[in-house]
């Protein structure tokens, strides 16, 4: 599986969540978070995207996506641990943590394996 297929998803719901949470609440934070942390990662899913498609990998967004999901996954994990609440720090600790092992994943075999040229 590429990291594209899952980080574009992972953008949006953040970006969504994000703007569910200042519709909601009127919250900054989450609007800022979850909107900027999701707007990066679609933009690094979009760049291996790109890369993956003249057949390349990009280093640079496997990097970028494994930082900002062990970012979210510390910052929200703290933040369930002071809150207990599930949503939505529980809920996007976990889901980064997952993430985080998939890109670690990722980045120690080597990113997206890219497919044999046809002949």
């Amino acid at each position: 599986m590429h990291d594209f297929c899952f980080t574009i998803p992972y953008g949006l719901v953040l970006v969504a969540g994000g703007l569910f949470g200042y519709i909601n609440k009127g919250s900054t934070a989450s609007l800022g978070g979850g909107v900027g942390s999701g707007l990066l990662l679609i933009f690094a899913g979009y760049l291996s995207l790109n890369a993956f498609g003249k057949r390349k990998n990009s280093y640079l967004a496997l990097i970028l996506e494994t930082v900002c999901a062990a970012i979210l996954t510390w910052v929200m994990g703290e933040r369930y641990m002071q809150t207990s609440k599930i949503m939505p720090a529980g809920l996007v600790a976990g889901i980064s943590a997952l993430m985080t092992a998939f890109y670690l994943y990722k980045l120690a075999t080597g990113g997206n394996h890219l497919p044999a040229k046809a002949e």
